[in-house]
């Protein structure tokens, strides 16, 4: 597909003006960002891993009625989506005591939680996306009663489904952030639909027998091998083919083969 037009960049991915109205093309880049992008680098294959990663999972949960904004993959890096006006708010699922909750509650980390917790954050990087409740959602017309109710229902189905097939693979999801957004289709039909990716990017993964960290977590926290933790990951889904000498960008399993 040639070049078209740019339309947002953000931290980790572009999006360009789609081949019919009403779609975008997600392109995803090796950059990595952390602190609100106060730490930056560039991981060769980064992209081409979380495209992957997030074509295989969107294609999962839609095959259990999950309406995503996924179409499908157009190369290594990119993706046909359907353009979404995305709601601002970042949805949190959370299994496992890490990151922000430890600091926020006193928790040790690594402790399962009573039940999964569902969080909101408001989207604004000037702001440190702050968390925000049902109220302040309401009040300033960030989402309605219903759209806060449809996603938090469609998180903790993502999370039963997505805890289910980590577990199969021998992964502990520990939690894992998600966005939506609203697509108006042919008829002017508004529907809430999953954005944005799902990957080690937006997601924290532990090894279920070690707790060694297979996510962003080893870039936040200096802990090296991040594409290599990524590509663990993509080879024990099937993504990958399981041969260590060879590149991930080559040795990626076609489309039919998974």
């Amino acid at each position: 597909m040639s070049r078209r037009k740019k339309l947002y960049e953000g931290k980790a991915k572009i999006l360009y003006e789609g081949p019919e109205p009403g779609t975008l093309v997600q392109y995803f880049k090796d950059d990595a960002t952390a602190f609100n992008a106060q730490k930056k680098a560039i991981l060769s294959g980064k992209g081409v891993l979380n495209n992957r990663i997030s074509e295989y999972i969107m294609i999962a949960l839609e095959r259990i009625n999950i309406p995503t904004h996924f179409i499908k993959r157009i190369n290594m890096r990119e993706q046909l989506i359907k353009k979404v006006e995305i709601v601002p708010l970042e949805v949190i699922c959370r299994n496992v005591a890490a990151g922000s909750i430890c600091k926020m509650f006193g928790l040790e980390e690594g402790k399962p939680l009573p039940r999964s917790i569902i969080e909101f954050c408001y989207k604004e990087d000037k702001l440190n996306d702050p968390l925000v409740c049902e109220e302040h959602i309401l009040a300033f017309g960030w989402a309605t009663a219903n759209e806060v109710d449809e996603m938090t229902a469609m998180a903790l189905r993502i999370n039963d489904f997505l805890c289910g097939m980590f577990a199969a693979i021998g992964i502990r999801l520990v939690d894992f952030k998600i966005e939506f957004g609203r697509h108006t289709d042919k008829n002017g039909n508004i529907e809430l639909l999953l954005a944005d990716e799902i990957s080690p990017d937006s997601c924290r993964l532990w090894d279920l027998e070690t707790d060694k960290k297979l996510d962003k977590d080893r870039f936040r926290r200096d802990l090296g091998d991040v594409t290599e933790a990524y590509t663990e990951v993509a080879t024990r889904l099937g993504i990958l083919k399981a041969n260590p000498t060879t590149s991930p960008t080559l040795s990626i399993v076609p489309n039919g083969d998974k």
